[in-house]
């Protein structure tokens, strides 16, 4: 899949799902800490499916765009899926994932920019 915009969209609605069930479905279940990491995950996941659907707007359909399409999206994925697997209490063999998808994060910012000087955008 290298369609930034359905990518992105994709994140966002379970960045809002995954809001919901943090706001009302873990409030009560989860430390104040754990949930504040939650909140960051959701946060940063739905900040990254915007940032996705600008690709998509940028790119035109241009398969130039691919390499930050998908270091941003599977970026998000590991970033806040390892959080939200963290925060919840799942294994603990997750946290050195976070920083991978920070890294892929932001090489996905770093490809973005070059992508949009190389291409005039």
């Amino acid at each position: 899949m290298n369609n930034p915009v359905l990518l992105g969209a994709l994140l966002g609605a379970v960045g809002v799902l995954a809001g919901a069930f943090g706001a009302h479905g873990l409030k009560q279940r989860l430390s104040p800490e754990s949930l504040a990491a939650f909140e960051t995950a959701v946060r940063y996941q739905l900040l990254h499916a915007l940032a996705l659907l600008a690709v998509g707007a940028l790119s035109r359909g241009g398969g130039e765009w691919r390499i930050p399409t998908q270091l941003l999206f599977w970026g998000t994925v590991l970033f806040s899926g390892s959080i939200y697997c963290l925060s919840t209490g799942g294994p603990r063999w997750m946290g050195p994932v976070t920083p991978i998808g920070g890294s892929l994060l932001i090489a996905g910012w770093v490809a973005l920019a070059f992508a949009a000087r190389d291409h005039g955008a």
